[in-house]
């Protein structure tokens, strides 16, 4: 399973289904293999197969870019893999194997996949499941069973900002909070589709973040803006003028999205980053403008999660053992942000919790982030020809 970052030295890691595969600069020793890789040459160098942890020099001596996969030959199967190989360059591939037939897989830019020549490995443990590859074919239904979800739940949300914009109109401030946090609520569970959304999520769902005049600035718009005005006692009549642009945004937010189309390699790259925004900036309450409901945003940011994985499941189900642990930790988490809310239906401010719950709220969602982590990678479409 593939983490896409750079921590000092480190060129990057790739975690295969319990072989770790690490891209140190200048890590390869002198009796290391080193692997062909170009248009018309793959995996070839490979002369003396053996079980247990070693490293492939990966060089490419083509005059394009290439992805370059260990795989089962027989299935397709992945068990390392390196990304974005330049032409004329070499990199380190080190994996952990098991007992079982393996071939390299080149797929240079611009031409048809090769595969080498199949080396067996044996006498050594058994190895460890692969990752059967994900292609955008797989992708389709999951991505129109979430563009639906979105659809409805678009239809949702413009009923619950018409029904806040009539209450802030009436002027009553304390059923406009109540009908604000039902229709935040409602956009926050929208995680995985906001890079479709365009610069309309910023205008319903920004922060005064680079704002320069803050929460004074024109340009502090939508959900926090009204946060803002409704929590620190501003004119319900200069108020109304707010919430009427919301409602026109999350509008036209429902008239363009079936014309746009969520990233396939977003849907599982957001089930990790909603939890994850979840923990760096609902539990931190830096996106709190007066209403104290961080708890209940990120408790909505678990429904968003949860719809997410509803979708990709079948994909999931053979190609993640972990997925049952992040079920249960999905389930533990909720459970622990359900407990915030108070009995009159308001939730507890995240400066109000007590140090306990706050230390087992935040352990969860970061165990929580940890278990998702590797599905962005699982579910990420991959060349396979």
């Amino acid at each position: 399973m593939r983490a896409r970052w750079v921590v000092g030295g480190v060129a990057g890691l790739v975690v295969v289904a319990g072989a770790v595969v690490l891209l140190w600069p200048g890590a390869d020793g002198p009796t290391d293999p080193e692997i062909a890789i170009s248009r018309s040459t793959c995996g070839t160098g490979w002369t003396d197969p053996k079980p247990g942890p070693q490293t492939f020099r990966l060089r490419n001596d083509g005059s394009v870019t290439a992805e370059v996969d260990l795989i089962d030959p027989a299935t397709g199967v992945i068990y390392g893999e390196v990304e974005g190989l330049g032409a004329g360059t070499t990199r380190p591939l080190q994996v952990t194997l098991g007992n079982g037939d393996y071939a390299f897989r080149c797929l240079p830019e611009d031409a048809s996949a090769l595969v080498g020549p199949t080396s067996t490995v044996k006498g050594g443990a058994e190895r460890s499941p692969g990752v059967a590859p994900v292609t955008k074919n797989d992708l389709l239904g999951p991505l129109k069973a979430y563009h639906q979800h979105i659809t409805d739940a678009l239809g949702g949300l413009i009923n619950d900002t018409t029904a806040l914009k009539d209450v802030v109109h009436r002027g009553d401030r304390a059923a406009s909070k109540a009908a604000w946090l039902t229709a935040h609520l409602g956009y926050e569970r929208l995680g995985a589709a906001y890079d479709a959304f365009g610069d309309l999520n910023g205008s319903i769902n920004g922060t005064t973040d680079g704002l320069p005049k803050g929460t004074a600035d024109d340009g502090f718009t939508g959900f926090h803006r009204l946060e803002y005005g409704l929590w620190h006692d501003e004119d319900m009549g200069a108020l109304a003028a707010v919430a009427d642009q919301l409602a026109v945004d999350v509008q036209k937010l429902k008239d363009t999205f079936g014309d746009s189309q969520v990233d396939p390699n977003d849907l599982g790259l957001r089930a990790h980053e909603i939890v994850e925004n979840a923990l760096q900036f609902e539990l931190t309450a830096r996106t709190d403008y007066g209403s104290g409901t961080n708890l209940a945003t990120a408790r909505a940011n678990l429904d968003g999660t949860k719809a997410v994985l509803d979708v990709l499941r079948p994909l999931l189900e053979p190609r993640y053992p972990g997925l049952p642990t992040v079920d249960k930790w999905l389930g533990r988490t909720a459970s622990d942000l359900d407990r915030t809310r108070r009995p009159d239906g308001t939730w507890t401010p995240v400066a109000h919790l007590d140090q306990h719950t706050r230390q087992k709220i935040n352990g969860d969602v970061s165990e929580l982030t940890e278990q998702l982590a590797p599905i962005a990678a699982i579910a990420e479409p991959r060349r396979v020809s």
